[in-house]
């Protein structure tokens, strides 16, 4: 229950992937042979099918190793290419280190960055937002939905402001791909980056959206060596991962409401059933209008790595698995003003297309016995 660090790659997506790594193993970028022909057939099959599920043409898709390298390229490519323009870049406490460290990065070269406060369910100010656009502003990166704690940003109404000032707007859309309707047109996105190994595909693929008109979106390539990818990432295609990604992509376009309902009704039955075992669970984000599948909360007086390390059957976490090497407190949490217990007590669930009602009613009763035992004070 742990889907918002990854999903298993999806059957049918396998079986989809399988020819490529043998007898269609062809480089997409040879243009003399069947098998190159076959290979870039495929990855333009897989582009059209990223384009639909995001509202995008198939040209504006660009294949990267993820969405780490899809973060970076948006970030560092736009501050590169318009630096002539200006160098204040605006982001939100609760980002990604996907999105933070590139944005320390820049500081460290003369970049000026604003990072927007949240408040106790997660959302940035509107207000403060029009308030931190200067005329030396060129982009504002706001994550669509929160991996930690589910919260869903207002995406069109942030890209509509930064449009009417002239500001090119990126938004990670990581988590929410496969969980939200998304249409880059509707919510004024420029960028958009994405990952197949949150939506049931192969890990070590992903992608950036980049706008090409109203505005026209330009990036300084960051890996260099033979102009693929528009010449914005360079670098032998990965036809079997790409192929993967498109097929997931796929399947999100044509389950996404089934899945979304599905998902959404085992998280609730989850949050039901361990509010009612577990009194002194607090809810952490929002309650209403969350990321379908998502539900974080902090247990009172028992830290989360007892919790979890008692329950060793239960694939759950403490926070974002990036962060996993991190000893401190959640910085999502403690940007919403919790307190270090409440951060140290936190769990995430990451409910996803394949778990089960009986899995849920397994997890409930593992977390209310973990519970009991650690929270019994001794005689």
């Amino acid at each position: 229950m742990d889907s918002h660090a990854t999903t298993p790659v999806d059957p049918r997506v396998l079986t989809i992937m399988l020819p490529y790594f043998t007898e269609r193993f062809g480089n997409a970028a040879s243009k003399n042979h069947a098998y190159g022909w076959a290979a870039e057939k495929a990855t333009d099959a897989a582009r059209s099918h990223v384009a639909t599920m995001i509202g995008a043409e198939a040209t504006e898709i660009v294949f990267t190793s993820g969405a780490t390298e899809a973060n970076n390229l948006a970030i560092l490519g736009v501050a590169e290419r318009y630096k002539s323009k200006g160098r204040h870049i605006i982001s939100q406490a609760t980002e990604h280190s996907a999105v933070m460290d590139p944005l320390r990065v820049l500081e460290t070269q003369g970049y000026d960055v604003t990072i927007l406060p949240v408040d106790a369910h997660g959302h940035i100010r509107i207000n403060d937002l029009r308030e931190a656009i200067r005329e030396d502003t060129i982009l504002c990166s706001i994550m669509a939905a929160n991996n930690e704690v589910g919260t869903r940003m207002p995406v069109a109404e942030i890209g509509e402001i930064c449009h009417e000032r002239g500001v090119l707007f990126h938004s990670d859309a990581v988590q929410a791909c496969g969980r939200l309707d998304i249409d880059v047109q509707k919510l004024n996105i420029d960028l958009l980056s994405l990952s197949a190994h949150k939506i049931y595909g192969p890990k070590g693929i992903g992608a950036l959206y980049v706008r090409r008109k109203g505005p026209r979106v330009s990036l300084v390539p960051q890996i260099h060596g033979g102009g693929h990818e528009r010449g914005f990432r360079s670098g032998t295609l990965n036809v079997p991962g790409i192929v993967g990604l498109g097929e997931a992509c796929r399947l999100v376009t044509e389950d996404l409401e089934k899945d979304v309902k599905r998902i959404s009704l085992l998280t609730s039955q989850l949050a039901d059933g361990i509010q009612g075992l577990v009194p002194s669970a607090q809810i952490n984000g929002p309650t209403e209008n969350r990321l379908p599948g998502n539900w974080n909360i902090s247990i009172q007086g028992v830290g989360a790595e007892r919790l979890m390390l008692s329950m060793r059957d239960l694939a759950i976490s403490s926070g974002a698995a990036c962060a996993t090497a991190q000893t401190g407190p959640s910085h999502v949490l403690k940007a919403m003003g919790h307190t270090d217990e409440r951060c140290h007590g936190s769990l995430r669930f990451g409910i996803g297309r394949f778990n089960t009602e009986n899995e849920v009613s397994l997890a409930t009763q593992m977390v209310a016995k973990a519970y009991a035992q650690l929270s019994q004070k001794p005689a």
